[in-house]
């Protein structure tokens, strides 16, 4: 039986999404949980998958198209369902021709095939991929190769040639599944050099230049985001601070010790990120999130870890850090990392945690207060290893410290508690070896 496939609400409270892709061709047959869709958010790609087995009878919004929450995005098809009128369907389920044709969606700015921006308009239905024709070095042509806008641009953000790549998508179109398996085939292959950055992609918002010796940048979905969000975190969100200098040579030379012939090399910040897990289990009144009704204190320990990328910052969430080993947290927030780089984090991988970790300590920033992550308690900044005096037993030498800045929410965390977590923290890097306990 047909029915209307709408936009879901991707994140809490958003009331609208770009429809970046879509994965299935009109008429063609899905499974349950293939993705049918990509959504994106301000920060994230998101599938939208089948919860049965079906068949796309038509979709009613073009790619790039920003579409209300709840707004009908394609109509679906049981196996092998065909119609005849779709017009007389269409009114049936609610949606007339002229809906069908766009006006549920509002055409955003999208990159053409050859890198440039288009508008799809109100009446455009998408193509079933965007095709490229390879020319080989002696002027021949081959056959084109069709392949998804979202699979075209990670392929060259990663530095894949889509000839090299096997589709597997409706008569050989190359799908994001298909881009990302290459690139686990080529890293697998050179698992001995260090990663590929992404390449920086042109911005589809141009730089407008002004009199007056300044360029506008027009904000971008993610760049508003993350200025509503924190304007109305320190707005509505008591913060207090807490500070400490902490001598960090053992720290470092455990680091030094894990690292000597291992698969996995283990920074500094996965060794703070750990050591963060181990104190909300000693101070689990620090494992809690503020709500209107109530404080919600949390069994396991999941720490966002802030990431910077092109778009801007993001801070994908490292669950159950309290029962992970250091090598797993490594592994883990680089993998997230390397992700949220490439614009491929799941919106789940972006929501929960009661705190987060920031670094600015790679570019040789001491120390730093930031602003908490809602509806998070506390957020952990990181400064710079320098070596300085330390005074112990009233001598002076010459120590490794790191400065670290608490912020923290004084509604559902009192400073006393905050105090005995940071004293439990501080404690973990300074005798270290309790960390891999």
């Amino acid at each position: 039986m047909a029915r209307l496939l709408r936009m879901p609400e991707i994140a809490a409270n958003a009331t609208e999404a770009i429809l970046q892709d879509w994965t299935v061709e009109e008429r063609t047959a899905f499974s349950a949980r293939d993705s049918i869709a990509t959504v994106e958010t301000e920060k994230a790609l998101v599938d939208i998958e089948a919860d049965a087995d079906g068949t796309v009878l038509k979709r009613l919004v073009a790619p790039g198209s920003k579409v209300d929450v709840g707004a009908p995005i394609a109509v679906l098809g049981d196996p092998g369902e065909q119609v005849g009128d779709l017009e007389a369907l269409l009114t049936k389920l609610g949606v007339g021709a002229a809906d069908a044709a766009g006006p549920v969606a509002e055409p955003a700015a999208r990159l053409d095939p050859e890198g440039g921006t288009a508008n799809t308009g109100a009446g455009a239905l998408p193509e079933p991929a965007l095709a490229e024709q390879v020319t080989t070095p002696n002027g021949e042509h081959r056959a084109r190769i069709f392949a998804s806008p979202l699979a075209r641009r990670l392929a060259r953000e990663a530095g894949l040639a889509t000839e090299t790549i096997r589709g597997t998508g409706p008569g050989g179109r190359i799908l994001r599944r298909d881009v990302e398996a290459a690139l686990a085939e080529r890293m697998s292959a050179r698992s001995d050099e260090p990663l590929r950055a992404p390449a920086e992609q042109p911005s589809t918002q141009p730089a407008v230049a002004a009199a007056g010796g300044f360029t506008e940048i027009p904000h971008s979905r993610m760049r508003r985001a993350i200025a509503t969000r924190l304007s109305e975190s320190k707005q509505s969100t008591p913060h207090f601070y807490l500070r400490a200098t902490i001598d960090v040579r053992r720290l470092v030379k455990l680091r030094a010790e894990l690292n000597d012939g291992a698969d996995v090399k283990v920074s500094l910040n996965d060794l703070v990120v750990t050591a963060v897990g181990r104190a909300h289990a000693l101070v689990p009144e620090m494992n809690v999130t503020w709500s209107p009704d109530a404080v919600r204190q949390y069994a396991a320990v999941d720490v966002s870890v802030a990431v910077a990328t092109e778009r801007g910052l993001l801070t994908p969430v490292v669950r159950g850090v309290e029962a992970m080993t250091v090598t797993e947290v490594s592994r883990a927030t680089r993998e997230l990392a390397e992700r949220a780089r490439d614009g491929r984090l799941r919106q789940e991988e972006l929501e929960g945690g009661t705190i987060s970790v920031t670094n600015l300590g790679m570019f040789g920033t001491e120390e730093f207060a930031a602003i908490i992550n809602p509806p998070q308690a506390a957020i952990l900044a990181v400064g710079a290893v320098r070596e300085e005096p330390v005074a112990r037993q009233g001598k002076l030498r010459v120590r490794p410290v790191m400065r670290v800045t608490l912020s923290v929410d004084h509604r559902p965390v009192d400073g006393v508690v905050a105090a005995r977590w940071m004293e439990a923290f501080v404690g973990l890097l300074e005798r270290p070896l309790r960390i891999l306990a």
